[in-house]
């Protein structure tokens, strides 16, 4: 396969990565094969349908390293789902009759585009999973060549999405700052909310993390600057059920001998029970183009908190979200180690015409490798009996609760 003409694209939330990614795509081409042309598309598969895309000039090559050192994309992102007719319609991105990923198809053609790089979640491979089948199926001859970037770390089967190790970090930063409330008032509860739809493992990852900041700390014993204030007292995950009786007793416990209540809970946790009592009462939750329901207009960390407030005598309750300012982060050293091998690896299989997403394939022995898109999935769920996970609440005192069946 002549590869004259390559595509980036960035889509779906934003994740410490895809800043990076697109620099280090930009290197490994200009290092390979410096005369492919490469093309950016604008705010992900929303400029793809519209024709809106930028060259990949001489001059941004010389520049792409300085790429790494920043969160965002410098292309811009959106949530659009090709298959989703009608909000393509709705959001004037394509017109009443047209098949979006017909749209999409022609556009590529017209672009002259051989190989389309794709940088984003589950949402946005499964999206470039049914552009590729279509494009197949209808003729085209195109690469699609995927990373998989989500701070949840829940893409079946991709043992490490890129950006997922820098959000934990991230958050853990904000949870120092945020967990300093606690002085701000008698009897407080603190609720740190972490990204995490379906998959606990940023909340898990980003506790763990907290922790080893607070092993490092030498506390003066003076008043509340003790440990025990600065401590993590719950961590609440969408793969584990819990008593809330028994856990708001063991918390006010805490709260009776500290004064203060810190825990992490992943936005996932009690989303159902949440959205069950809104359709109970007739409402219907927003969702986006997946169908998602859309988790920040149902503030399940306010809900937590409402029910825990009062069984553990909290006089004020603070809910904090790290979301935001966790995924806009650049890249940490270990993402950036990982981001170049996928990327690399991308380009490796563009060059030789294989299509799929890269990353570590759990179901081939965490081997680097090409996945193949009917494969990829979302809502991989965390694994809350893994060892650095159960340790850590076996040291907060807090019981590991009941497995929520998988459905992955």
């Amino acid at each position: 396969m002549t590869v004259r003409r390559v595509a980036l694209l960035t889509a779906g939330g934003l994740a410490p990565c895809l800043s990076s990614a697109v620099g280090a795509l930009i290197e490994r081409y200009t290092e390979l094969e410096p005369g492919i042309e490469i093309i950016a598309y604008r705010d992900g598969y929303a400029g793809l349908l519209g024709g809106e895309h930028i060259t990949v000039t001489p001059e941004v090559r010389e520049k792409a390293h300085l790429l790494h050192a920043f969160g965002g994309s410098p292309i811009g992102n959106s949530r659009v789902k090709l298959t989703n007719v009608k909000d393509c319609v709705k959001r004037g991105l394509v017109a009443e009759g047209q098949d979006p990923l017909h749209v999409a198809a022609e556009q590529l053609t017209k672009d002259g585009v051989d190989v389309l790089h794709t940088i984003g979640g589950d949402d946005t491979n499964t999206t470039a999973a049914d552009l590729a089948a279509y494009l197949h199926e209808n003729g085209y001859e195109l690469t699609v060549v995927g990373l998989p970037k989500t701070i949840d770390n829940d893409v079946v089967p991709i043992k490490q999405s890129l950006g997922a190790w820098t959000a934990a970090e991230q958050g853990a930063l904000f949870a120092r700052n945020v967990i300093a409330e606690h002085s701000s008032n008698p009897r407080m509860l603190i609720v740190h909310e972490v990204m995490g739809r379906h998959c606990g493992w940023l909340t898990a990852a980003t506790a763990v993390k907290y922790r080893e900041w607070l092993d490092t700390q030498e506390f003066s014993g003076f008043g509340d600057n003790a440990r025990e204030s600065w401590e993590l007292h719950g961590v609440y995950v969408p793969e584990l059920e819990f008593d809330i009786a028994a856990e708001a007793e063991r918390l006010k416990a805490v709260m009776d001998e500290t004064g203060c209540v810190n825990v992490f809970l992943s936005e996932g946790a009690g989303v159902s029970t949440i959205v069950e009592e809104m359709l109970a009462r007739g409402e219907e939750p927003k969702r986006d183009a997946f169908g998602h329901v859309k988790i920040d207009t149902i503030n399940p960390g306010s809900w937590f908190a409402k029910q825990f407030a009062g069984m553990v005598g909290a006089e004020k309750t603070m809910v904090q979200k790290s979301g935001y300012f966790a995924r806009s982060a650049a890249a940490n050293d270990e993402d950036l180690a990982l981001i170049r091998s996928c990327a690399n690896l991308a380009v490796d299989a563009a060059l030789r015409g294989e299509s799929g997403v890269v990353g570590q394939d759990e179901e081939a022995g965490d081997v680097l490798r090409v996945v193949e898109f009917p494969r990829i999935k979302g809502g991989k769920a965390f694994d809350p009996t893994v060892g650095w996970f159960t340790g850590l609440l076996e040291e907060i005192g807090q019981p590991l609760g009941t497995l929520v069946p998988s459905t992955h």
